[in-house]
């Protein structure tokens, strides 16, 4: 019988897993949540935090001319914003089928924005390539080893460089990912790290997320060289906004469900 619950999972096995899991769930996944990602928008969370409004990379024309690297891209949506503004952008993901759909949207917007299939703990660009880089939502919260992501990120980052990534918020870990009432009430440590997993009958791993509390994020960027110069979590808008998984009004307005971590190299 498939189980799904915490235990154990490896750096090697959660790749593969979640190789295979994006692989299989690329358009479902887009056809499910596209209207928030859009096909050439920065969305940092499900809370719809537009990068056109937060600037978190920078001010307007901050990007123009300037080599950027999205890790985890997916379909490309923050890629392509990037060089719509000018940037040099260029995209990374372990799954092959999520690169697939960006270049679907590439063709039906008449974009193109260069993809590689990468692990993100061993990205294919030389050492000081790129003066940007980020993360919505990718790669970061699905690895075993953060901080060998981290270190990678900032081997490829120019000095001055600016690194910025979202993550599930640590805190809700300690939550059942329910977007209802159900949700409100903590039934977990915070503190423990065990990862959440889905195995098959066979016991083969089908899926994992890694948790790290937000002192872990704090150290594990300071332990790569960079400095923490922000740290964003963004509120539930009062405009109509879908819910997603557990996000939703209801837990948006009470926990942060998001969390933006604004980083710099020295």
């Amino acid at each position: 019988m498939a189980s799904a619950g915490y235990g154990p999972a490896g750096a090697r096995e959660s790749a593969r897993a979640n190789r295979r899991w994006w692989d299989g769930e690329s358009t479902g996944y887009l056809q499910a949540h596209g209207a928030t990602l859009g096909r050439d928008r920065l969305v940092w969370g499900p809370e719809g935090l537009d990068e056109e409004d937060a600037r978190l990379l920078g001010p307007p024309g901050a990007l123009r001319g300037r080599a950027v690297l999205e890790v985890g891209c997916g379909a490309g949506q923050g890629a392509r914003w990037a060089a719509a503004q000018g940037a040099r952008a260029v995209g990374v993901d372990l799954s092959a089928g999520m690169l697939a759909r960006s270049r679907a949207l590439d063709a039906q917007l008449g974009t193109r924005v260069p993809v590689l299939q990468a692990d993100a703990a061993a990205l294919p660009l030389a050492d000081a390539a790129v003066a940007v880089a980020f993360s919505a939502y990718g790669a970061l919260p699905f690895v075993a080893d953060a901080g060998r992501v981290l270190a990678e990120v900032a081997r490829v980052l120019q000095p001055g460089g600016r690194w910025v990534f979202s993550t599930t918020h640590p805190v809700r870990w300690a939550f059942p990912d329910d977007p209802g009432p159900g949700g409100l009430t903590a039934d977990r440590s915070y503190f423990d790290r065990t990862p959440y997993v889905e195995r098959d009958a066979d016991g083969r791993l089908l899926y994992a997320e890694h948790h790290r509390t937000i002192g872990d994020w704090v150290r594990l960027v300071g332990a790569a060289g960079m400095h923490l110069v922000d740290l964003v979590e963004p509120e539930w808008p009062e405009r109509p906004q879908p819910a997603w998984g557990g996000w939703s009004a209801l837990r948006g307005r009470l926990l942060p469900g998001t969390a933006v971590l604004v980083c710099s190299r020295p």
